[in-house]
């Protein structure tokens, strides 16, 4: 059974930081793309970052460029995300997803989710 736990979300003040971790297991984690997605109230989900299997490979959604930082071990199975000088606007609660293949695409759909965890920052 695959399970990708996160851990990490909570209350920050705008300009503080947070990492989050996702520790994966029941599947062969090197194989899969990770990615972190969000999804703020009433609004759609939508992807932050992404790394490819290898870490050679990282993207960023434009909003959280120069702020955010993913990172992966593919000894211990885990993803972070490494989130810097946050603002109000990126509360939301945060996913880790997971992706067959070598690199991100979005003409494929996400194989694994993560049950979420919150970030709020206030203002």
């Amino acid at each position: 059974q695959v399970q990708l736990v996160e851990s990490g979300g909570g209350l920050v003040q705008a300009g503080g930081s947070l990492r989050l971790s996702c520790a994966a297991s029941g599947l062969t984690f090197s194989s899969y793309t990770m990615a972190w997605f969000r999804q703020a109230p009433g609004k759609e989900r939508e992807i932050v970052a992404a790394l490819s299997w290898s870490g050679g490979t990282a993207n960023y959604a434009d909003s959280v460029k120069g702020r955010f930082t993913i990172s992966r071990d593919n000894v211990k199975k885990t993803v972070s995300l490494q989130m810097n000088t946050l603002k109000p606007e990126d509360t939301a609660v945060y996913y880790c997803a997971a992706q067959y293949g070598d690199r991100w695409s979005a003409r494929y759909g996400v194989n694994y989710w993560g049950q979420g965890t919150q970030v709020t920052v206030s203002s």
